[in-house]
């Protein structure tokens, strides 16, 4: 079986982000670059699925010569070999699916894994649009996942609960957390990695379906205040919080 895992170059939830003076792309200053964490559970699961079934498993990213990190990263936790579909342009979702799309149709691939979303832009939509534009099932924020055969059965969360889906390879998964426990890279991984494929392709130089027109901050939170220490600041209280806060 051929599996194709598609992987985001992402900041980490952890660093610090800045805007940048265009107010339209993040300052990269200082900015600490991982693995897409829900791409590590994609990941995982390409990989169990190689092992029950054998194959190979192809990572693809879409993105400039820093991808190759999350790339590296991805082959030494055992995928085979790293595709970097290369572009200095920031692609909206469309863009990046379309990408992804045309080389998962050159690799003939017959399942794809990915995250359900990446951490930067959280739009949640390229799995679904990766699936249309190839002509594949999709079933999104899957939590398990059977494969017998042909026969896809996946739990996927939805509001409020979770339903079971049944579909047919080929497919497009997108992976919540809770599907597996992503493994480390052993060292024996790491070493190896250094002499796996990492092969470049140039894309076609697109226009955006859509336009980052300003990024900006949240609203800094108001301080708290102290109202008062016993039953007597009660009055007070319920009047700030229908006439300010306005929440009763």
């Amino acid at each position: 079986m051929k599996v194709a895992v598609c992987i985001s170059h992402v900041p980490d939830t952890a660093t610090r982000v800045k805007i940048g003076q265009d107010e339209k792309l993040i300052d990269p200053t200082g900015v600490v670059y991982i693995i897409n964490p829900y791409d590590e559970f994609a990941v995982e699961e390409a990989l169990k699925t190689k092992e029950k079934f054998g194959g190979e498993v192809i990572a693809i990213s879409v993105g400039n010569e820093n991808s190759k990190e999350s790339i590296r990263k991805a082959l030494a936790m055992g995928v085979d070999k790293g595709i970097l579909l290369k572009t200095e342009k920031i692609l909206d979702s469309f863009g990046i699916a379309r990408a992804l799309a045309d080389e998962i149709k050159a690799q003939q691939c017959e399942i794809v894994f990915m995250g359900k979303q990446s951490v930067d832009y959280d739009d949640s939509i390229v799995g679904q649009i990766t699936s249309e534009l190839l002509g594949f099932s999709c079933i999104s924020n899957v939590v398990d996942l059977k494969i017998e055969g042909q026969k896809l059965f996946a739990e996927r969360e939805i509001e409020g609960g979770k339903e079971v889906v049944e579909s047919e390879t080929p497919a497009v998964i997108t992976a919540q957390k809770g599907l597996n426990e992503p493994r480390y890279a052993s060292l024996k991984g790491i070493m190896a990695s250094k002499k796996k494929e990492i092969l470049e392709k140039l894309i076609p130089d697109t226009e955006n379906l859509t336009e980052v027109l300003r990024m900006r901050k949240p609203v800094a939170k108001q301080p708290g205040r102290i109202i008062g220490t016993d039953v007597s600041a009660v009055p007070e209280l319920v009047r700030l919080l229908h006439e300010e806060a306005k929440v009763i």
